[in-house]
């Protein structure tokens, strides 16, 4: 039963969730990437280089030719398909370019966040966001540095005007 417990406590923990959603949206990436490639890029390549179906790109590793590589596949006849080993690296290609670009904007946006966090700090006594230059909160207007010229909390009235 230990081992049940344990397992659901791995199980459900955010990074494995979140792996799972990633796989799931990556395989879904991965077939429109495929599309991509084979339905509107590889055509008008094919169409370039003098109209060839790169899908219907292979040798025939038997004697007997064939026209096309259903008939081979039909014929039952072992075929090196390297038409379609080209379309699977220009699928990588075109993928890994992809998640390049995800990373990198996902590193900007990163970095962005890191900088805006540490051009504030917070207040020790209101635990509100405030500029990392500040020395009294805004907020709460508590003084954040000891012996700087701003005066304690409450004294800041000047003496002549609090005797008068």
């Amino acid at each position: 039963m230990a081992m049940w417990e344990d397992f659901k406590k791995f199980a459900l923990k955010g990074n494995v969730i979140d792996l799972a959603v990633g796989v799931i949206i990556g395989a879904g990436f991965a077939k429109i990437t495929e599309s991509l490639v084979k339905d509107i890029i590889m055509p008008p390549i094919g169409l370039i280089v003098g109209k060839i179906d790169f899908s219907n790109l292979f040798f025939t590793l038997g004697e007997k030719h064939y026209a096309t590589l259903a008939e081979a596949k039909a014929a039952g006849a072992p075929t090196l398909n390297y038409g379609n080993f080209l379309q699977t690296i220009l699928d990588f290609a075109i993928l890994a370019f992809a998640i390049f670009m995800l990373v990198r904007q996902m590193t900007k946006l990163q970095l962005r966040a890191d900088a805006a966090e540490a051009a504030t700090k917070e207040c020790p006594a209101c635990t509100k966001a405030i500029p990392v230059a500040a020395k009294r909160c805004p907020e709460c207007t508590e003084v954040l540095e000891k012996g700087t010229d701003v005066p304690e909390k409450g004294t800041d009235v000047p003496e002549k005007a609090a005797t008068a």
